[in-house]
Order: structure tokens, then sequence, then C-alpha cells
């Protein structure tokens, strides 16, 4: 395991925060995004991932993400990896699995803009150990910096997740609408959860990812 305050091998932006740009596309500002929770939503969960191994896609994920490279809509991983505050992996370990998910995306043809991840908790340990941090979602704080980052249109853009706090971050963060995996529709004060529970659900994603870009000018 790597000290997981390490910055100078990893891109950190601070200790418990890890901001990664990915590829060379340059978006117009203005542009929407397509933000995704990671593990349960692009990966199968398997708890405290430390295993690239280990890593096997949801199925349909790499089709959606395929939709918004399509699109010209920037896609945006945000994840919380408390398991690096609770000394389960370090940044390295992270850096391992992460990798080996986006070349399983890479090899369905769907490609990733940009990851952040935060490893702040209160259940951790050293200068980790933060409740409530900004940046850990439920709290908006990686959508807002990927929005600041990338000059994103947040009330246009969308989240997928599998958690209710991926919902409540995209809902903090200014967003309209979100997908939930495996969960239930619910209306909430300007922001609308959508289940992603079968084939319709899907093509419904999908379709919306489309008219963002079509929105956008793109083809």
């Amino acid at each position: 395991m790597v000290d997981s305050t390490t910055s100078g091998r990893y891109p950190l932006a601070e200790p418990g925060l890890w901001v990664e740009r990915i590829g060379s596309t340059v978006f117009p500002v203005g542009r929407p995004a397509l933000f995704l929770d990671r593990d349960g939503t692009i990966n199968v969960d398997t708890g405290y991932p430390d295993d690239p191994a280990e890593m096997v896609l949801r199925a349909d994920i790499a089709a959606v993400i395929a939709t918004a490279n399509r699109a010209g809509i920037p896609v945006i991983i945000v994840t919380n990896q408390s398991g690096i505050a609770r000394g389960y992996s370090g940044w390295g370990d992270f850096a391992a699995v992460n990798g080996r998910v986006l070349d399983l995306l890479c090899a369905d043809n769907a490609f990733v803009d940009m990851v952040l991840a935060c490893a702040y908790h209160e259940a951790g340990s050293g200068p980790l150990v933060v409740a409530d941090h900004p940046m850990r979602k439920p709290n908006p704080g990686m959508l807002l910096e990927a929005a600041k980052r990338l000059g994103l249109d947040l009330q246009r853009s969308l989240i997928v997740g599998d958690k209710k706090a991926d919902m409540e971050a995209g809902k903090r963060a200014g967003l309209s609408q979100g997908w939930l995996v495996d969960g239930q529709a619910a209306v909430q004060s300007g922001f609308t959860v959508r289940p992603w529970r079968d084939r319709g659900d899907f093509d419904g994603l999908l379709a919306a990812i489309a008219a963002l870009g079509v929105v956008s000018g793109e083809r």
C-alpha cells in the first residue's frame, strides 16, 4: 500500500482528492456533462476494491458512456473512496483499479474524460479524517470542481449512480435529473430521480444523453 497522502506520483489536488483529466478533447464552455458513480454503477461493486483483476463492467454501461462520447458530452466519474481513509487501500491501489476500469471501457469503445475521487471520511486516519467533507457525496464538491475546470452547464447535466447519495449530490450541484441503478422514481424540489431497472429505462437514459448533444449542437 502506498501512503495515502502521496501527491507526487498521482493527480492529487489535495491529500484526499484525486482529480485526473483524461485525453485531450477540448469541450466548448457551457456543455452539459454525464456524471457517473464508479463502484456499483460502472463496475460491479466488490466492496472496497483493491484488485484490478476483479473488475467487471456492469451490463450496458459502456453503451451509455459511448452515447455521451458520440454526442460530444464530457463523461466524468465522481467516486467516494473511503477505503483509502480507512487504511484498506492506498492511492496506488486506486490507480491500478481505476486504470483497469478505464481499459475495460476503452475495449468497448467508451471513453471517460475526467475522474474525481474523494477519500475523506470521518472513520479514517491522519489528514484524511474529515467528517462531511464538501467533496464527499452526497455533498456536491466533486461535481462543482469538474464544472469549474471544464466550464460545464450543470443544470443540463445528468448523473447516474447506484446510491441515493449520488442523486443528492446531483441535486445539490444544481442538476435537474439523475438515474438511480435498481432504484425507484422520485420527484424532489427541482430534481427528478429516474430508475434504471429495465430495457425501457436504459433506452430512456440513452435518449436523454443523445438529446443533450443535439441541444449542444452535436450530431
